[in-house]
């Protein structure tokens, strides 16, 4: 009896565990896919995974400058940022790149501290932009460019005002009208002496032309045209004792010193000649006292004028510096 009732039991384990060893099969196949298979993550756990992952190193990328305008007050303006010259037409709200490159700008033997233009080597206004400049390496090769607009940028020119030129110290340029402009440069200094050229064009800037030359050597520290017919050279910038204006009435044909009668009491304070303007009838003129002028705090000007069309001068008054502004 005891021996059937151990095979009965054993009857009935081995039944029990063929169930179990079935049911773990099914719950194989039914749970576990294919091992050849790829279980992909739920989406938002794949997002959560790679937003918590650290950004791989990236080469920086240089950012430009926000623009800013030299001139924060004025409406027509440029800035020097980003090593480029942008202007501006409506307080830098729009910024127009000018097709000339930053260093062409400050070429020569004198270029300024580079965070301004320099002064009188553009014009910059609502009708007209232009940018006078040394372009080129070695010294045979050296060019005068003026690039200019018109239309307030949209469109460019570039004429060759001369060439070969040596290292460009003074410049200058300003239009009279829509026409006529000039052009005043030096170069090629050796101490306290160096060539100054004055170039004419009456095609708004398009061709030029140069005028005889002054013969003057000492170096020049201003100059100008008050018609297309008058002009005008200011010579001496080292400790200058006396005033140095040559005129020209015929476009600059011929050059003449000017005679400026100076009082006694003004000999060796007022000695460098600005350029001189018309004022109705006549011609005026301020000058100055020099680098090194100490007479009442040494801003102070006298303020000569010519009824001769700039021939001769005679002292009007003293002017004090804000009435110069």
């Amino acid at each position: 009896m005891i021996k059937k009732g151990v095979l009965l039991v054993e009857k009935i384990l081995l039944g029990v565990s063929s169930v179990i060893m079935t049911a773990l099969i099914i719950a194989t196949v039914i749970y576990y896919p294919n091992s050849n298979e790829i279980i992909h993550p739920p989406l938002d756990r794949l997002n959560h995974v790679q937003d918590n992952q650290e950004p791989q190193n990236e080469p920086e990328q240089p950012q430009s400058e926000q623009l800013q305008p030299v001139n924060t007050d004025d409406t027509i303006t440029y800035t020097l940022q980003n090593n480029e010259l942008n202007i501006t037409y409506n307080k830098g709200n729009e910024w127009i790149k000018v097709p000339v490159e930053k260093d062409q700008l400050f070429e020569g033997e004198y270029n300024g501290n580079k965070q301004e233009l320099i002064e009188n080597s553009y014009i910059l206004t609502e009708n007209r932009a232009a940018f006078l400049y040394l372009d080129g390496g070695d010294w045979d090769k050296k060019r005068i460019l003026l690039t200019y607009s018109t239309d307030q940028g949209e469109t460019w020119k570039e004429s060759l005002v001369t060439e070969p030129f040596p290292a460009i110290r003074f410049r200058k340029i300003d239009f009279l009208n829509d026409s006529f402009g000039y052009v005043i440069i030096s170069g090629g200094r050796t101490m306290s002496q160096e060539s100054s050229h004055v170039f004419l064009t009456h095609d708004g800037g398009e061709n030029w032309e140069e005028t005889n030359n002054s013969g003057v050597t000492r170096l020049i520290s201003d100059g100008g045209f008050v018609d297309e017919s008058t002009g005008f050279l200011s010579f001496g910038t080292i400790n200058p004792e006396e005033p140095e204006l040559h005129v020209t009435q015929d476009g600059g044909n011929t050059w003449s010193e000017a005679i400026i009668n100076i009082p006694e009491k003004y000999h060796q304070i007022f000695v460098s000649a600005e350029t001189p303007v018309k004022e109705g009838d006549h011609l005026t003129v301020l000058i100055n006292q020099g680098p090194h002028g100490d007479y009442k705090g040494g801003s102070v000007k006298g303020e000569f004028i010519s009824n001769d069309n700039g021939k001769t001068w005679d002292l009007s008054k003293e002017v004090q510096p804000n009435e110069t502004e």
